[in-house]
């Protein structure tokens, strides 16, 4: 054979061995708008279609599967799966998963409660003796918030659960994203009974990870390249757009300034 043909097969294994994969990538994550979720059957949401969005342009073939979030770290764990959407980069996580290091967004985590029952909140100590709904497997950075035994932690199946307790008076606070927090009380139609707390309790930019494996590896930094470019266009702008939250009015006299101590 040629020197050029053989060059030229080598080169074409090289990138057959890069970036072949066996059926579509499969991707897990937890529904968790207005991040990703599902509405009328139809998967949506800002992380969601941005990643819809990178794939496609990286002509990547996708399959997503939603299940809790304890089961898509299972799953990631096992090799069941490919990649999970929006999780966050720990010291624990970074030997076992190649992060896509720019991230899609970023979570803010703060106290939600009943307006009837307005827990203050501006330190630790004052959440003694509380019971605080909580999701199971999510990672809340703040060490002393995560470890503490101030409060009792009472996890829910769901999101929707947990205001649910919120609401009935079984939990007394609950802990989520603000945004999520907010755009899942719109929905549920509980914006005017539920408000949260302004100091976060912790706050993470949220990755897509990939199996550890090469020619996974090698495809996390397209992607991360291909988002960067991706962020910088009008087109990510009018994404955002689609999913606004309306905010709500702080509460007299909590401080909003930094987090305690910093998926």
């Amino acid at each position: 054979m040629p020197a050029s043909r053989r060059l030229f097969v080598l080169l074409l294994f090289t990138c057959l061995g890069a970036f072949a994969h066996a059926g579509p990538l499969r991707i897990v994550t937890d529904p968790w708008a207005p991040y990703v979720f599902v509405e009328n059957g139809q998967a949506r949401g800002l992380d969601y279609d941005a990643s819809v969005e990178v794939f496609k342009r990286l002509g990547v073939e996708v399959h997503w599967d939603f299940m809790p979030w304890k089961r898509c770290l299972i799953e990631m764990e096992n090799g069941q799966a490919d990649a999970v959407l929006d999780i966050f980069m720990t010291e624990e996580r970074r030997p076992r998963l190649h992060f896509a290091d720019e991230p899609l967004s970023s979570a803010e985590f703060v106290l939600f409660y009943d307006r009837a029952r307005p827990y203050p909140f501006n330190r630790l100590t004052d959440l003694q003796g509380l019971k605080v709904g909580t999701s199971p497997g999510y990672w809340y950075s703040d060490s002393d918030f995560r470890t503490s035994e101030l409060f009792t932690r009472e996890p829910a199946p769901s999101h929707e659960a947990n205001l649910g307790k919120l609401v009935r008076d079984r939990v007394d606070l609950v802990v989520n994203d603000r945004r999520a927090g907010l755009w899942l009380a719109q929905h549920l139609g509980l914006a005017e009974q539920v408000a949260h707390h302004p100091r976060p309790v912790g706050e993470d930019p949220l990755y897509l990870a990939f199996r550890r494996t090469p020619e996974l590896g090698e495809l996390a930094q397209r992607f991360a390249e291909e988002l960067r470019r991706f962020k910088r266009e009008p087109a990510y702008a009018t994404l955002q757009a689609r999913y606004p939250v309306r905010e709500q009015a702080w509460a007299d006299g909590l401080d909003r300034s930094t987090p305690l101590s910093s998926r």
